[in-house]
């Protein structure tokens, strides 16, 4: 048998070596230190930008309730809340309507409709419901003087420097007592930041007739009274004598406010 020569055995040897040190090279797992900051990074800014979009809502103005004044009618007590988000009426309701025979059956019936029309039309500025012209002054009345309370709470956030003057506690006046023909009217305002919030007549003609009448015309005067902020508002038909009372006790309440 023919042996192999020592030199040969010894090139092959180190060839073997050299090409097992070029595999071990090329297997090796390159390591690049951008790379493996980018990786580790994208995890964090992920979550980061889901948080802010989390988060993005946690500022939006959260919807409020403000309740007007509660109006007595003929046939009961009227009074309004409202649901309000972002200065918009999003939900109307009356906590309080006359109740009980006859009175509730029409309650039902013009109470929906007349939360409807407050939510439509975003404002005291709707139609009496036929049948029900007293729950349906009533209603328009209070619903006016929850309106005003949103318009004062949003001049009051607009100005959160006013001074103590101008965020004074509504005032109470109530006019002189005059006398007409068929007996005295006397008018009670409530005032806050120089705007009447509520009227009413604390002394009318009553008895017979005058009863009726009055009971038609004073919610309307006092009505009339809030959203003109000021007495030059327009008699009543039918009842003229007590408007023009009316009128004339609302002015000097008015004078002692400065209004």
């Amino acid at each position: 048998m023919r042996k192999s020569h020592p030199i040969r055995r010894f090139v092959l040897a180190g060839a073997a070596t050299v090409s097992g040190i070029v595999l071990l090279l090329s297997l090796k797992p390159g390591s690049d230190p951008a790379a493996a900051s980018a990786a580790g990074g994208a995890a964090p800014q992920q979550t980061a930008a889901a948080q802010e979009s989390a988060q993005g809502g946690s500022n939006a103005e959260q919807p409020g309730t403000v309740t007007g004044d509660a109006v007595k009618t003929q046939y009961g007590t009227v009074q309004v809340r409202l649901t309000v988000s972002d200065g918009k009426i999003t939900a109307a309701e009356a906590v309080q309507a006359p109740s009980g025979g006859r009175s509730t059956q029409i309650t039902d019936m013009a109470v929906p409709r007349l939360n409807r029309a407050a939510l439509g039309t975003q404002s005291a500025e709707i139609d009496a419901v036929s049948g029900a012209t007293y729950t349906s002054d009533g209603y328009k009345e209070s619903l006016q003087s929850a309106l005003d309370k949103m318009d004062t709470a949003g001049q009051e956030a607009q100005e959160p420097g006013a001074g103590s003057a101008e965020a004074a506690a509504p005032q109470t006046v109530t006019g002189t007592v005059v006398d007409t023909q068929y007996g005295p009217v006397q008018v009670r305002i409530t005032v806050s930041s120089g705007k009447i919030t509520e009227a009413e007549a604390v002394q009318s003609p009553s008895g017979g007739q005058s009863t009726q009448i009055n009971g038609n015309a004073v919610p309307k005067l006092n009505q009339a009274a809030v959203a003109a902020g000021s007495a030059e508002i327009d008699a009543v038909s039918g009842a003229t004598y007590t408007s023009n009372g009316y009128k004339q006790s609302l002015q000097s309440a008015l004078d002692q406010v400065g209004g």
